[in-house]
């Protein structure tokens, strides 16, 4: 039978796919985003191990209440396709009850996830960390390119995605950077939205509880003013960004 590492779970209304949700956290990420607030998410060492059938049941208990409002299930992490095999069978699960399923990513280790797994994802909440390589790189530890070539992937299948992009000021603020993600996003045909995400630090006490430093902690937050300048970008190529 199918295992995992399981981080946690909660219900979510809007923010995690359309309606509420049933959003389950799976353990052990491959980057190290600077900015990450659930570092507790890191290591799959520390999630509890659950059968696919553990996870369903606890699905199955709330599938009327997420119904009702237009839900489903979500799945994220972390980064749920370092588990692809135990991800794919949840949501083919998922899929066999009729639920709407999500997959919240950031498209790294977009190669794990085979046709099977995208036929039973209604929905991909892709997260584009920078459009900018180096950058990137720096502020992830990971490469730029397999999570464009996954969004490209996405739409050649015809997977919907919704794309969130946190804003760090200094880091995703850049124009040039945002136009060309921005173009990137218009020459697709099957993203619904930009999500514009304004950098936080309500992680930092997970931090402090793990004894690690928070690399971000004394870096300011975006105003208004730019995040509004930034979704403008998006908007001004078409796209829905909020």
């Amino acid at each position: 039978m199918t295992t995992g590492r399981i981080h946690s779970w909660d219900l979510s209304t809007g923010v995690d796919g359309p309606g509420t949700r049933f959003v389950l956290f799976l353990s052990g990420c491959p980057l190290r985003c600077l900015y990450c607030a659930n570092p507790d998410t890191w290591h799959m060492r520390d999630g509890e191990q659950a059968t696919v059938d553990d996870v369903l049941a606890r699905i199955e208990r709330y599938r009327r209440f997420t119904g009702l409002a237009g839900g489903g299930v979500t799945l994220t992490g972390g980064e749920p396709l370092l588990q692809s095999a135990f991800t794919a069978e949840v949501l083919r699960r998922c899929k066999e009850l009729g639920l709407h399923t999500a997959l919240d990513t950031s498209g790294v280790l977009g190669a794990r996830a085979d046709d099977a797994l995208l036929a039973d994802t209604d929905l991909v909440l892709l997260d584009i960390k920078s459009f900018d390589a180096g950058v990137h790189r720096r502020l992830t530890g990971g490469r730029l390119a397999p999570t464009l070539g996954f969004a490209t992937r996405l739409n050649r299948l015809g997977v919907r995605a919704w794309i969130r992009y946190v804003l760090v000021p200094g880091w995703t603020d850049d124009e040039e950077a945002v136009d060309g993600l921005a173009r990137f996003l218009a020459d697709l045909d099957n993203v619904d939205r930009v999500d514009v995400l304004p950098f936080h630090k309500l992680g930092a006490a997970k931090y402090d509880a793990l004894g690690i430093p928070f690399p971000l902690r004394d870096h300011p937050v975006p105003d208004a003013a730019l995040a509004e300048r930034v979704r403008e970008q998006f908007r001004a190529h078409g796209l829905r960004a909020q």
